[in-house]
């Protein structure tokens, strides 16, 4: 009972930061002509209520794809209808054709919050309690310390309470697959992960961690037994399941239109100030300029697969479930760092895994939640979310400190021993003082801290607008580097002899 009381309270807790700050702005508040996300996606209901699902992707009089056009795959259109609907009672005019371009009321607002607040708490939030009521087999206190952590992470919160997105949903499914994998309920998350890829299609940054897994338990079986009678029931539960949700655009002119606009790649290797390899590089190399766009294309696409491979091997030799947790992180944070075209968004296809590992790697998760809220720094400020950037960027230290992350600086505590013991047979002598890692935690948080407090109250030289924006991108690039390399290490490090799925 005391366990209900205590999830009951941080249930409480998570939904009223939530809503409190939904009460900030958002993406392209009184920003005409174009706004923003959140005018984004309220155009996408106008779309999709006033005109036939055959033109929803293509451009039209009454469609204008220069405009916020329809850029997500067809998932998130059916979501956006089903939205539509209900606005439509309430309010016609909020989702009337060419008239309700950037349409802005406080109650509007409201609506649009809510329907966020809707699909976070039916997808998401409701994973998450699953995860940690029923799959996580630690503690009591380790259990509310997970699932406290999951629920007040600040840079999901920012990004769909306060910039604008419905991230919770792809991210939602995603979890719902996972724990259905840990249950070996294979075709459920195998459902599970199709509705995320076809809500929004960066969950190709989770994709190959869950084909390996799958393919892995296939060969585990035996190829020639019950693992070619489960490797034709996934096929099959993938396919038709595909196959249903893109049920309306099964023509090939359909299928490539809708392929074109989910993967734009005339818009170049990355956009804005995004804290990955490419961006970073621009500051010594400008990447956009000297190489041309095909050659950005390959160039990304053999650093992504280069870097991805080594996880993926072990994963599909040693299918367990700690090695697929372990695989998402990597596998997420090689597409952020190397692949074409990132939004600092994505780096919450990271974060999520990572979520699931804080009870495992508390001080290295922790550091890693913190750095990747503080890499959205830049759209937080262009957003006016300065305040609730700093509010729930302090209160996820304060909780998370008050579980003696700090402390948990030893080889063993940071999964780091079996790698020591390797490097040790070479060189005798090496050792990780149990102090650096905190020391090296703190002088990162300090630094962050600064860089906030920089890029929110001092202008840039005049001939370096962007210069705040490009530390922020390069510092974070940096964390990421160093937490790609460790994550990597725990996964190839793990023993696998020991690990058993629940």
């Amino acid at each position: 009972m005391e366990l209900w009381n205590l999830m009951s309270i941080i249930l409480l807790l998570g939904l009223t930061l939530r809503w409190t700050v939904s009460l900030n702005s958002y993406s392209g508040a009184g920003k005409p002509p174009m706004f923003g996300d959140y005018e984004a996606q309220r155009h996408w209901q106008e779309i999709t209520y006033n005109l036939p699902v055959k033109q929803w992707y293509f451009n039209t009089s009454d469609n204008n794809l220069q405009y916020w056009g329809l850029d997500y795959p067809p998932l998130t259109a059916y979501h956006s209808l089903i939205c539509a609907y209900v606005a439509k009672v309430i309010n016609p005019d909020w989702i009337s054709l060419h008239t309700s371009r950037g349409y802005e009321s406080l109650e509007h607002k409201l609506f649009m919050r809510s329907t966020v607040f809707f699909a976070d708490l039916i997808v998401y939030i409701s994973a998450v309690f699953f995860y940690g009521f029923y799959l996580n087999k630690s503690s009591e206190k380790k259990k509310v310390f997970n699932v406290l952590c999951m629920l007040v992470y600040p840079g999901l919160i920012l990004i769909d309470y306060g910039h604008f997105q419905y991230n919770c949903v792809s991210l939602g499914f995603t979890l719902w697959g996972i724990i259905s994998f840990a249950y070996q309920r294979y075709l459920l998350g195998s459902l599970a992960f199709v509705l995320a890829l076809n809500y929004k299609q960066m969950e190709l940054y989770h994709s190959l961690p869950f084909f390996c897994y799958l393919l892995g338990k296939c060969f585990s079986k035996g190829i020639k037994g019950d693992g070619l009678v489960l490797l034709v029931k996934i096929a099959f539960t993938v396919i038709a399941s595909f196959a249903l949700c893109w049920l309306p655009f099964l023509t090939t002119e359909q299928i490539f239109q809708v392929l074109r606009r989910i993967f734009p790649v005339d818009r170049g290797i990355f956009e804005d100030k995004v804290a990955n390899i490419w961006c970073s590089l621009s500051v010594l190399l400008k990447i956009k300029n000297v190489i041309s766009l095909q050659t950005q294309l390959k160039l990304s696409f053999a650093a992504t697969l280069l870097s991805v491979i080594p996880t993926c091997i072990k994963l599909t030799i040693h299918p367990n479930l700690k090695g697929f947790i372990f695989s998402l992180v990597n596998c997420s944070l090689s597409f952020f760092l190397f692949s074409f075209h990132v939004h600092e968004k994505s780096i919450l296809l990271a974060a999520l895994p990572v979520c699931l590992l804080l009870n495992e790697t508390a001080l290295m998760s922790t550091w890693f939640l913190v750095a990747s809220t503080f890499s959205m720094l830049p759209l937080l400020l262009k957003d006016g979310l300065l305040l609730p950037y700093i509010v729930t960027s302090l209160l996820f230290l304060l909780l998370t400190m008050t579980s003696s992350v700090l402390e948990k600086t030893s080889e063993e505590d940071l999964k780091l021993k079996p790698f020591c013991i390797s490097i040790r047979r070479y060189i005798s002598w090496f050792n990780i003082p149990k102090q650096l890692m905190r020391n090296i935690f703190l002088l990162s948080v300090i630094t962050m801290a600064i860089l906030s407090v920089v890029s929110a109250t001092l202008t840039p030289p005049s001939g370096l607008p962007d210069l705040f924006p490009l530390l922020v991108s390069v510092v974070s690039c940096i964390h990421f580097l160093y937490f790609w390399m460790y994550f990597n290490i725990l996964h190839f490090w793990e023993p696998t002899n020991k690990i058993k799925t629940n």
